[in-house]
Order: C-alpha cells, then sequence, then structure tokens
C-alpha cells in the first residue's frame, strides 16, 4: 500500500515538473518572439537615421542637380530679393492725353479765321474783346430733332462758361489760316457731337459748315438736323 502511494506521488510529481517545464519554455519563447518584434523596427530606425545623416554629410553633385528640369528645382532667393523696396525710388508719372472732341479740316479752319477775323473788324470796341473762336452747340428744333448752333467765343469764355469743353485747332502747319483758334462745345450738346467732323463745303448751291457725326442715327432731306 506504501509502495503504491509513493510511486503515486512521484509520478505526479514528475507530471508537474513536467508541466512547468513547458510552461518555461512556452514564457521563454513568447519572450523571444516579442523581443524580436520590438527590436527590428529599432534596428531599422536606427539604421535609416544613420543613412540619412550621411546624406545630409555629404556634399552635393552639382552635376546630378543639372540633370532636373528647371520647373522641379527651386529658386535660389537672396537677401536682396527680400528686401523692401527703396523710398527714394520715385515710378514715372503717366500722362493723359486728352482728345479733341472735334476733328476740324483745314479748310473748316481757314473759313472759321475768315469769319472771325470780319467779325473783330466789324466790332472793334466790343464790351468783351476780340473774338478768339467760335462755341458749337446744339439745339431742339428743326423737323429731325437737334440742329447745331455756332457763336463767337471771346477772351473771358472760359471764365464765363466754365462747364464748356475746350480745344484748341491744330493744323499740320503753324502757318495755315486758322491754327490756333478756339473752340469751345456745350456741354448738354458735348455728347452728341464728340468725334464730329467738321468741314466747310463752298460749291454754287451752298456754302456751309458740314459736320459728319457718327453719334447721328438719322437726318433730315435738307442736311439742317439730326437726331441722337
Amino acid at each position: 500500500m506504501s509502495r503504491t502511494i509513493n510511486s503515486a506521488l512521484s509520478i505526479g510529481g514528475n507530471l508537474v515538473r513536467n508541466a512547468l517545464a513547458k510552461e518555461a519554455v512556452i514564457r521563454s519563447l513568447s519572450t523571444s518572439r516579442l523581443s524580436h518584434r520590438w527590436s527590428t523596427p529599432s534596428c531599422c530606425a536606427a539604421s535609416q537615421l544613420f543613412s540619412l545623416q550621411a546624406n545630409i554629410d555629404q556634399p552635393r553633385d552639382d552635376s546630378l542637380r543639372n540633370n532636373f528640369s528647371s520647373a522641379a528645382i527651386m529658386p535660389q532667393t537672396t537677401n536682396d530679393d527680400h528686401q523692401a523696396p527703396s523710398s527714394t525710388t520715385q515710378r514715372p508719372k503717366r500722362t493723359r492725353r486728352s482728345l479733341d472732341p472735334l476733328k476740324i479740316t483745314p479748310t473748316a479752319a481757314a473759313r472759321i479765321h475768315f469769319l472771325i477775323s470780319q467779325h473783330n473788324l466789324n466790332n472793334p470796341g466790343s464790351p468783351d474783346g476780340p473774338a478768339v473762336g467760335i462755341r458749337l452747340g446744339t439745339k431742339k428744333r428743326g423737323c429731325n430733332g437737334l440742329s447745331y448752333t455756332l457763336n463767337y467765343a471771346y477772351g473771358n469764355h472760359k471764365k464765363n462758361h466754365p462747364r464748356d469743353e475746350a480745344m484748341t485747332i491744330n493744323l499740320p502747319s503753324p502757318e495755315m489760316e486758322g491754327n490756333g483758334l478756339k473752340v469751345f462745345v456745350e456741354p448738354m450738346a458735348l455728347m452728341n457731337v464728340i468725334g464730329t467732323e467738321m468741314d466747310f463745303l463752298d460749291t454754287v448751291m451752298t456754302s456751309e459748315f458740314t459736320f459728319t457725326n457718327p453719334n447721328s442715327k438719322g437726318e433730315c432731306g435738307c442736311g439742317e438736323s439730326f437726331n441722337v
């Protein structure tokens, strides 16, 4: 009986020892796998860090740089590019060239010069002084809406009519009659006559100023009036 109990105890002890040994083996295997799993990325990260440091420390090769497209290379800037513009640098001023509202032909300028000369000769004591040009306007009359009006303009005209558009007749030659005379346009008529060419027609049938108006949409048969 005692032998049976002793043999049973020995067998049980062997089983316990074997189980403990297996558990130790399993724990050691798990520990080695975990250590291998976590140690490998660390080694890779260390190797990548060393490679990156080596690439940084290695001098650049300009020959390789030239092989890339210029669009892929960032432009190199210097400190001068980031400096603020000097306050002493002055930009050139733009000059606005004003366009004349009318185009006066040499024939019309010569006729205006003749009329002004005759007017000043016949009115030497005018209170406004001698005439220096003409004033063009429009008036609601005629069979088609508007007609042109012409009056003499004197030296104080701009003072008496500050809103008038003023221009000077400039001919190809300063010696031509009418060059330098003044032409004033009434403010209410400016938008109706801007761009108009003024000429003088002298024929057997008629002797009058003519107006080629790009704003006109129609004229009467006699040419005395127009509409816009």
